[in-house]
């Protein structure tokens, strides 16, 4: 049995992919990947994800110089979603911030607890 026949891709053919910082712990982001971008992944070693918007492969900071290297990889009991370990260079989320997961729900609301990068 190969790695990729142990994953249970949904029926868009992508896994919901989970980048935590080594480090920290602390949940970084979550993106789509394909069999081909868990294929790049494994082959390259940098975290490589597919993209619904533009219907494209992406490695995680082609164009940012924000990328991912990916220490190790893991599949929950279920198959159908990977955990990523990786050293992050530079903020993982598109808003300049260290993780995208910078809002907290407070009472009603979501508030933002994280300040861009400057």
């Amino acid at each position: 049995m190969s790695l990729l026949d142990t994953i249970t891709f949904n029926d868009a053919g992508l896994v919901p992919a989970i980048a935590q910082d080594a480090t920290s712990g602390r949940v970084l982001m979550m993106a789509w990947m394909n069999e081909e971008a868990v294929q790049q992944t494994v082959a390259t070693g940098f975290a490589h994800y597919y993209s619904r918007s533009r219907q494209k492969q992406w490695m995680k900071g082609e164009s940012s110089g924000h990328v991912q290297k990916v220490l190790d990889m893991y599949l929950d009991c279920d198959g159908d979603t990977i955990l990523l370990t990786i050293e992050q260079t530079g903020p993982a989320c598109h808003t300049n911030r260290q993780s995208c997961f910078y809002k907290q729900r407070q009472a009603d609301d979501w508030v933002s607890i994280e300040k861009p990068l400057e």
